[in-house]
């Protein structure tokens, strides 16, 4: 076979684009499924990704709620810990598919939804995911940044960062992985400073329960919808855990590891933040944001040491959140490259990092509980159709880009996964009536969506194709000859 192809997971000759562990060179892949000759790396990266992802400020805004809501710091912790176990499991499960398919995670979504199917529940969902979550990261760095360097505007500041990870999200897959792997020495090392300092400045003992707290919901209702939080945190990644595996070798040794890591990465970063952040919420003066709660307790020499970690730890998270939202992008047919998808995702982050910077963390919450809402339903989609499907053989990979298959009864089983998780919504603008009428209930929304999703994907899934059309709306690149050369088909 010619040094120039190579066999791509469907089976098929494929172009082969010389990427492989290059760090300072362009990702030539998009959502194509990566050539067998392109497989490269250790399953222990997707620890480093993935822990790197998680030392980020915006998980301690998390626990920072806990005091607000009259939990105990057993409660709160015990809360973290499930909550960051139950979404690490399912990202773990995840990356070992994309080890084993060599194809991203929402390309992998068009099997049970069907090709178009996939694009209002997964692909338009997650462009304004990713859009949304940078601008989030965007903005806590910023404010970092700002109390560190008084003098330099806000507006400065978040336009510095997100041209600098718009650089490294052209750049793709390895020079993140490489990134990641720095940033996952130098964040811990921060973020033990934080913890350990501002531990010692100010624990005074667990705190109680407290009925009086403003956000009090009761004990049980308060700790499912505290762990619910920390659940929806790692919801927001299942649409992308796949993209940054792969390209992994699909080897039995190299899909099991790649899911333990992926696992032990997201599970140890969210409890550790998860938990620092309720206890530093204990210790917060009245009215005083996470930012100004850190800047006081690590006020002296530690100060500078603290915010800068804040600052670098946008990183870290902003790389995926741009890199993924781009490949929502090219999912939904948009005739841009990979770079173009990019460019939008940071101007868009950008404009909203301006808007949203006051009252953030009500916008943040609302933000991040809306979108969880909605994936809940397709993670136990992808999850049923990969075992009930047998979409792990990878002869059926061909399936994912065939424009024939028009709608799958995945796509209704996600309407019905949303439609039966509304009424327990909770959210600044919308409180479903059950919600609103049992609050003591806590939020139930994630389990309600994932549930009723998957058992209608269970029943429904017995039907014939919903939706299937003679002839292909798209020309399917992937599968063409290899001497079209197209590394940005979709």
């Amino acid at each position: 076979m010619s040094e120039d192809v190579s066999l791509a997971s469907t089976g098929e000759v494929t172009a082969d684009l010389h990427y492989r562990n290059k760090i300072a060179a362009v990702e030539p892949y998009s959502t194509d499924a990566i050539p067998d000759s392109e497989r490269h790396g250790k399953a222990v990266s997707q620890f480093f990704i993935w822990f790197a992802a998680g030392m980020n400020f915006p998980i301690m805004v998390l626990g920072f709620a806990a005091v607000g809501m009259g939990l105990s710091l057993v409660s709160a912790v015990t809360a973290i810990l499930a909550g960051s176990f139950l979404g690490a499991l399912v990202m773990g499960i995840m990356s070992r598919m994309g080890g084993r398919l060599g194809v991203p995670q929402q390309i992998q979504a068009r099997g049970p939804l069907g090709f178009f199917g996939n694009f209002v529940p997964v692909a338009y969902v997650n462009v304004f995911a990713g859009i949304g979550w940078a601008a989030v990261t965007v903005i806590l760095g910023a404010q970092a940044a700002h109390a560190l360097m008084p003098f330099i505007p806000f507006w400065l500041t978040a336009l510095v960062l997100v041209s600098l990870q718009l650089t490294v999200a052209v750049y793709g897959y390895n020079m993140i992985h490489f990134l990641e792997r720095i940033l996952t020495v130098v964040l811990c090392a921060g973020f033990v400073l934080i913890t350990v300092v501002s531990l010692s400045r100010g624990w005074t003992g667990a705190f109680p329960s407290n009925p009086s707290a403003k956000g009090w919901v009761g004990g049980v209702g308060g700790w499912i919808t505290f762990c619910g939080f920390f659940l929806s945190f790692l919801i927001a990644w299942w649409p992308f855990a796949s993209d940054y595996s792969r390209y992994l070798p699909d080897e039995d040794h190299v899909n099991r590891a790649s899911g333990f890591w992926t696992f032990a990465g997201n599970f140890l970063s969210l409890s550790w933040l998860g938990i620092t952040g309720a206890i530093l919420g204990n210790f917060a003066a009245a009215g005083e944001s996470p930012i100004e709660a850190l800047h006081r307790l690590t006020a002296g020499p530690f100060a500078a040491i603290a915010l800068l970690t804040v600052l670098l730890s946008s990183f870290s998270q902003n790389f995926l959140n741009v890199y993924g939202g781009a490949i929502s992008i090219q999912t939904l047919r948009i005739p841009v490259s990979r770079t173009t998808g990019v460019v939008f995702i940071c101007v868009v982050a950008y404009a909203i990092s301006l808007w949203a910077d006051e009252g953030f963390e009500s916008k943040f919450k609302t933000f991040l509980f809306m979108g969880s809402y909605m994936i809940a339903p397709f993670g136990a989609l992808l999850l049923l159709d990969y075992v009930l499907n047998h979409r792990h053989d990878r002869s059926k990979i061909a399936e994912l880009y065939d424009s024939r298959r028009i709608l799958e009864w995945g796509f209704v089983a996600w309407l019905i996964g949303v439609a039966a998780s509304m009424p327990f919504w909770q959210l600044a603008f919308f409180t479903g009536p059950i919600a609103a009428k049992h609050p003591e209930w806590g939020d139930l929304s994630y389990v309600i969506g994932f549930v009723v999703g998957g058992l209608a994907f269970v029943v429904l899934n017995r039907f014939p194709p919903l939706w299937h059309r003679d002839t292909p709306v798209f020309r399917d690149e992937h599968l063409a000859a290899p001497a079209s050369g197209a590394a940005e088909s979709s």
